[in-house]
């Protein structure tokens, strides 16, 4: 007999979204975002902070906004993942060679998410944490995976084909190896990034340079860029496609 699963356990979760989603954010509006009465909403907050996974935010109202938890968590969860373990010294090269922040990004399920970070030892560094959520549009990282990735693809990331700005990003990406972004995620830093193959020809991630804009004139943009593309390739279990998605070069 199957198992049925937890309704009372899918609305926990369901809040912990909206609320990532949303913070800070009241019950009131809570509720309103999950479709549910004003008592489910107070449970399933009251639940997660008891938990430790969200606090309520300064000020009043009282608003509610995640906690560290959730990048303990991803921390943890991704602790194992293959790529992860196999890039930590190559990035800790990079970063070593460099002086800046270098991170591991990986796609998943829509989203590009930062799985590890080596921060930069300069007083003054831009340093992503683990578990930040990289735009699909204006990013290095989408910049230097989506080229490689269908049509269908492109459109689970993008919610839409790619515009005309991202095209022009993209053909510079196939151009160059890299991709470069300036204060798109972060302000006044500059992010550079190159994909990563596993053997099928698929981009499975990126090696991405962060540092402030001040350290980086065009020059240097281009020398971090082919350090962090040999880095990648150094990572990848195969060459970039030389057939491309038409999507990417339309």
């Amino acid at each position: 007999m199957p198992v049925k699963p937890s309704q009372s356990g899918a609305r926990i979760l369901a809040a912990l979204t909206k609320i990532a989603k949303h913070q800070p954010i009241g019950v009131s509006e809570l509720a309103r975002q999950l479709d549910t009465n004003l008592a489910a909403a107070q449970r399933a907050i009251a639940t997660l902070a008891g938990e430790g996974w969200i606090r309520a935010a300064t000020g009043k109202p009282t608003r509610w906004e995640l906690t560290a938890q959730i990048h303990i968590v991803a921390q943890h969860a991704y602790g194992t993942h293959d790529l992860r373990r196999r890039a930590r010294g190559p990035l800790e090269e990079l970063s070593k060679t460099t002086g800046e922040s270098v991170l591991l990004n990986v796609p998943n399920d829509g989203k590009f998410i930062v799985i590890d970070v080596v921060e930069s030892t300069h007083y003054v560094r831009s340093a992503p944490p683990i578990g930040l959520v990289i735009p699909a549009r204006a990013s290095a990282t989408a910049w230097a995976i989506l080229p490689y990735m269908s049509a269908m693809q492109q459109l689970q990331y993008l919610g839409a084909a790619p515009d005309q700005a991202s095209l022009k990003e993209y053909r510079r990406t196939l151009a160059q190896g890299f991709a470069v972004s300036r204060g798109d995620v972060i302000a006044g830093s500059i992010n550079i990034a190159a994909p990563i193959f596993e053997m099928d020809g698929q981009p499975i991630g990126a090696v991405l340079i962060s540092l402030p804009n001040d350290r980086a004139g065009p020059k240097e943009e281009r020398r971090l860029g082919q350090l962090v593309q040999q880095t990648a390739q150094r990572l990848s279990r195969a060459a970039a496609p030389k057939m491309l998605m038409r999507s990417a070069v339309a």
